[in-house]
């Protein structure tokens, strides 16, 4: 008799859960023949947002509706519509330029096509997204170049305007740099611009949005450029493998075909040339040997002899990129991928009358291409990648004789793996101490 009654309360659930779908699929019936728009949304409350508005709502009653939307003219006189599910009960609405009374039409939407009466509703947006970014953005002079900051916290699409000028020669040169951007922290370098540190650089920024929402122009002008030049290798040597300079020793850089002079000899590892240094999963001295087991071999350090004291600007690093003889020349190959380093830290060393020690300088992560394909990233990897000392604030190192490259990551899982073996050269910029 219990195992009756089960069944039949079994199936009487299962025919009930037919039934109300069966309810809910005729919500999603095309009905070709309706010309019956459904009644209007109702709003219960508005939350301001930057840039916008989010309205609560209630669907009508109308079995067919599908989903609730709102529309709004921006700035550049297009219309844009903002849609919510019948199952939401909010909609957002973006793109507002100001922060004025601002009405938005909303309207319910059914299966046919058929569209409510409007619904006026007032709202008072918070700051535009524009100015929020405006407010961010930092112009910063540098060793031959400049470069652009800024902080996007709604993570909206946003154009920044750089409009630079200067004389040269005797000429007057104007430019102008678009750069898009979706990302929270943005830093983008102007680079090679061949000024003295006294030939004046005007610069001027502007924020627009995708719905014609803009700043002014914002002076950041004057700049005057800092200069630097690339230090000569010739005089260059290394400590021995695991010889300690300060309490740190020297890493390891022979395994397989890579050799530890590679790094400075000038020669950039290619799909011709093997030329590197690998460091056979062996980084942090005192671990036990693993025989390359455990894929854990940072950090390890890269530490140079510049042969006389210099300060510091900058330094370049390429990664490997291959097995000679096995990619086509223009294949990504190992850039920016496991096996070289994504994070690294930099350091000079200080000396004393007492002590010498190590100052960290900075850390370093590599950008990770987005977007670009094999032939984009090849010239990416291929150029190298360019790091300041101190990226905040562009200066020069106190003087120093030692510099020590530390591996921290490789590009894995947001810069966070373990298994960084390959550098394949390291050249330094900056100029010679007094």
């Amino acid at each position: 008799m219990k195992t009756k009654k089960l069944f039949y309360l079994l199936l009487t659930g299962v025919i009930a859960v037919m039934i109300s779908a069966c309810k809910e699929d005729k919500r999603f019936e095309i009905y070709s023949n309706d010309k019956t728009p459904p009644g209007k949304p109702t709003v219960d409350s508005v939350k301001q947002l930057y840039g916008g508005a989010r309205l609560y709502f209630r669907p009508p009653s109308d079995e067919d509706v599908l989903s609730v939307n709102a529309e709004y003219t921006a700035a550049n006189g297009k219309l844009y519509t903002f849609s919510a599910s019948y199952f939401n009960d909010s909609l957002d609405v973006y793109g507002i330029g100001d922060t004025l009374k601002h009405t938005i039409n909303l309207y319910a939407l059914d299966r046919g096509g058929n569209k409510s009466e409007y619904l006026p509703y007032d709202v008072y947006p918070l700051e535009p997204v524009v100015t929020r970014v405006e407010k961010s953005l930092k112009v910063v002079p540098g060793f031959g170049s400049f470069y652009v900051d800024w902080y996007n916290e709604l993570m909206h699409s946003v154009n920044i305007y750089v409009d630079f000028s200067f004389t040269q020669n005797g000429e007057a040169k104007s430019h102008q740099i678009i750069y898009s951007s979706l990302d929270t922290v943005n830093r983008h370098f102007i680079k090679n611009l061949t000024l003295s540190p006294t030939d004046k650089l005007e610069v001027s920024v502007r924020v627009e949005d995708l719905y014609g929402n803009t700043t002014a122009k914002l002076n950041k002008g004057p700049l005057y450029l800092l200069q630097d030049e690339q230090i000569d290798k010739s005089k260059w040597t290394l400590p021995e493998t695991a010889d300690s300079i300060a309490g740190v020793p020297q890493c390891f850089g022979n395994a397989v075909e890579g050799r530890i002079g590679n790094v400075i000899d000038g020669l950039i590892d290619s799909y011709l040339l093997a030329n590197y240094m690998h460091t056979g999963e062996r980084g942090i001295v005192g671990k036990p040997g693993t025989g390359g087991l455990t894929g854990d071999n940072v950090p390890w350090s890269y530490i140079i002899d510049l042969g006389d004291y210099y300060e510091l600007s900058r330094v370049l690093t390429h990664q490997r990129h291959g097995t000679a003889g096995g990619l086509d020349p223009m294949a990504r190959g190992q850039y920016y991928h496991s096996e070289n380093v994504g994070k690294f830290n930099l350091y000079y060393l200080a000396e004393t009358p007492d002590s010498i020690y190590w100052v960290k300088m900075s850390t370093h992560k590599i950008p990770h291409p987005k977007n670009m394909n094999d032939m984009e990233i090849f010239k990416m990897g291929r150029a190298g990648d360019m790091s300041y000392m101190y990226p905040d604030d562009p200066q020069f190192s106190p003087p120093t004789r030692w510099f020590r490259y530390e591996a921290v990551a490789n590009f894995d899982d947001n810069y966070t793996g373990r298994r960084a073996n390959c550098l394949s050269e390291i050249s330094l910029y900056g100029r010679k101490s007094n």
